[in-house]
């Protein structure tokens, strides 16, 4: 049996790998269930690629079941060995605290907290940190085979390699996981655990120890680990990971980095992070071939994400930025919204003094311009814009006066190459 919930993340290309299709959508269309997804706090912000399982938890909520976001202040202080090639730095206690905190915050946005099948927050350092060794060892360790812990893929990919070893510390990272899964099956009748491909492992190791100790039914899914369709890692723009922290990745960076999506991953993007219907996304599909210049289904994607992460109010922000920098009307930009646009750019900082200094100088140091004739040349064809306005004259000269809110250049050399430098 496959419930509307499974043909949606399945048409999708939501699931990876998936316990017994037709037991799990039994399970589910048998009444509300609750499901979990783990997040690590291994930085100050969840990421982009968070989206992915935050999005996958609030499409088992809209289908009627519970979400579970459970933080891993406990195991982030452990450190999680898939995907990795080498071993993780154990970051300082008070710190993994301070970013589970910073985490609990963010995910709020993402699923709904209220009503009946309102979500639940959890962390597992409230569990863990109670743990006695010799208790858990006799309970729980004598139920994990070494050799079946061993053959797990996160396990085996490092045990294989000559220059990255594995330390025991992250070797027990499955076991603490799985006594999670049983934590929360027994605590809270979680019984379904999602998660990115590579904790396929994991998981399988959390069912089977429920099976053994609770003789309950559970099951797992996992998740497309997404790339781009040029092999780069998701969520890397030129100036860094995409974070859904305002204070770290402004609404217009957001929204930037979703319209530059290449034709070949938009429509795979649109199925995984938005809430589009498939007819919707069968008509952006059929807009990119026709016109990909217009980059319609990229404006789709980026509003809907865009919106996700910071609402209304940022998408708006997000759009009447870029609008300004297409139509040359940079000067209308607050001076929030220029510091916005700055940081989505390339830059640089320029120490200014009382004497002007020449633009051509300028050119060289952003990178616009490999020498001075090449920069009177490109002046000299119209090319060079200054906040908005064609520059005329080869002679021209950068001063604080000519820079927006007294602080903000931004350059654009011939129709899509920007550069902004910010005075100091």
């Amino acid at each position: 049996m496959r419930t509307a919930l499974l043909r949606d993340l399945q048409a999708r290309g939501l699931v990876a790998d998936m316990t017994n299709p037709d037991e799990l959508g039994a399970h589910l269309s048998q009444g509300s269930r609750t499901v979990y997804c783990g997040f690590d706090p291994t930085a100050e912000s969840l990421h982009a690629g968070s989206l992915l399982p935050l999005l996958a938890l609030r499409r088992f909520q809209l289908h009627g079941h519970r979400p579970i976001v459970l933080i891993g202040g406990g195991t982030g202080l452990i450190g999680d060995p898939s995907g990795k090639a080498g071993e993780r730095a154990l970051n300082p206690e008070e710190q993994v605290a301070a970013w589970a905190e910073q985490l609990k915050r963010q995910v709020a946005r993402f699923v709904d907290f209220e009503g009946p099948r309102g979500a639940k927050l959890l962390d597992n350092y409230t569990w863990l940190s109670k743990l006695n060794v010799i208790p858990f060892l006799r309970d729980v360790g004598k139920e994990f085979s070494v050799g079946a812990m061993i053959a797990k893929e996160s396990v085996k990919s490092r045990l294989g390699r000559s220059d990255a070893g594995l330390s025991y510390t992250e070797f027990s990272y499955q076991i603490l996981q799985a006594y999670d899964f049983l934590v929360l099956c027994r605590d809270h009748e979680c019984t379904i655990q999602i998660g990115g491909s590579d904790q396929w492992g994991n998981i399988t190791a959390g069912m089977d120890l429920i099976r053994r100790l609770l003789a309950a039914p559970a099951f797992g899914l996992t998740l497309p680990l997404v790339t781009k369709v040029d092999g780069t890692k998701f969520g890397k723009t030129e100036t860094g990971t995409v974070w859904l922290d305002p204070a770290k990745t402004s609404p217009y960076e957001m929204y930037q980095f979703w319209v530059n999506t290449a034709d070949a991953d938009v429509v795979s993007y649109l199925k995984y992070f938005t809430f589009l219907t498939p007819d919707d996304i069968t008509d952006l599909e059929a807009a990119v071939r026709r016109a990909p210049e217009k980059r319609e289904a990229q404006h789709v994607l980026a509003r809907e994400v865009t919106g996700l992460v910071h609402g209304a109010a940022g998408v708006e922000e997000a759009e009447r930025i870029t609008d300004a920098l297409f139509t040359g009307d940079v000067k209308s930009l607050t001076r929030e919204e220029a510091a916005q646009a700055c940081s989505a750019m390339p830059r640089m900082v320029l120490t200014l003094g009382a004497d002007p200094v020449p633009l051509a100088e300028v050119l060289i140091q952003a990178g616009l311009a490999e020498s001075k004739k090449r920069a009177r040349e490109l002046i000299a064809a119209g090319a060079i814009q200054m906040n908005g306005e064609k520059v005329r004259s080869a002679d021209a000269q950068v001063s604080r006066d000519r820079a927006l809110h007294g602080k903000y250049l931004i350059f654009r050399k011939g129709k899509k190459t920007y550069h902004a430098v910010t005075l100091a």
